[in-house]
């Protein structure tokens, strides 16, 4: 079992602090949900945990089977089995997925043991066939001309053929119609098991209808307020966020745009 540990965590986006103080623990064979208003500082506990520049952590740790994650530059955090499918994906001219995909495993890989091209080709096939996606889309460039669904599929391919320990998915379900929602939690559930962990930041229960979380966590600002099991995502579905402000003694907060 790897462990995903997230102590105290304090996160400033030029000098306004977003995560005051963030607890979060994730084993694998574990899948959590993060549920919360706009702008609690969801987005911003995934893009910490990735390691990306802009999200500067101020106090509190990540570690990942006792390691320290914060020591880690982005692709050593990749290479320890830390994934992220982003909200908006980027698009790369000139690189197709298929290259990319290969690449990105064998850079998992020691030297010497890439993965042979032929086992690749028939494991890009079978998930691509899970996936329901069209044979083009390997040989297209990465995310280029896609649809917001595409790239939202594209996002949970990459998740398949990588293998991480850990998976944060940030609004995978965002934009996406019930069709397309089916396909990319069969995607997500064909990799539940002990090997694999997964954190889903999702603003509706619609997702979770289709993956169960072990766990259902609630950030409002900036905390994890509340945990329980997958009963409290349907009492949120239900009755918003006022009774969860009410029984906290938390003043309510309009933000426009998640942070």
């Amino acid at each position: 079992m790897s462990t995903l540990e997230i102590k105290g965590l304090h996160v400033e986006i030029e000098g306004k602090e977003i995560l005051k103080g963030v607890d979060l623990t994730i084993n694998t064979n574990e899948i959590h949900a993060i549920m919360g208003p706009n702008g609690t500082g969801k987005s911003t506990l995934a893009q910490a945990i990735m390691g990306h520049p802009r999200y500067e952590v101020t106090a509190g740790t990540i570690t990942l089977d006792g390691e320290d994650v914060l020591e880690m530059e982005v692709d050593e955090r990749a290479r320890a089995g830390i994934f992220l499918a982003m909200q908006y994906p980027s698009e790369v001219n000139g690189v197709t997925n298929a290259d990319f995909l290969r690449s990105s495993i064998n850079a998992k890989r020691e030297e010497g043991d890439e993965i042979p091209l032929m086992s690749f080709i028939r494991e890009l096939d079978a998930k691509m066939e899970t996936l329901e996606m069209d044979e083009d889309m390997a040989t297209r460039y990465l995310n280029e001309g896609f649809s917001g669904g595409e790239k939202k599929r594209n996002e949970i391919l990459q998740l398949m053929m990588l293998k991480p320990k850990f998976a944060v998915l940030d609004e995978i379900d965002s934009g996406l119609d019930i069709d397309a929602l089916k396909v990319v939690a069969k995607g997500v559930n064909e990799l539940r098991g002990e090997d694999f962990g997964c954190l889903i930041i999702t603003h509706y229960q619609r997702l979770l209808d289709y993956i169960t979380p072990d766990k259902v966590h609630v950030m409002i600002q900036g905390k994890v307020v509340q945990s329980g099991g997958a009963e409290l995502a349907l009492k949120l579905e239900e009755q918003g966020y006022d009774w969860l402000h009410e029984e906290l003694g938390i003043e309510a907060e309009t933000v426009e745009q998640e942070a």
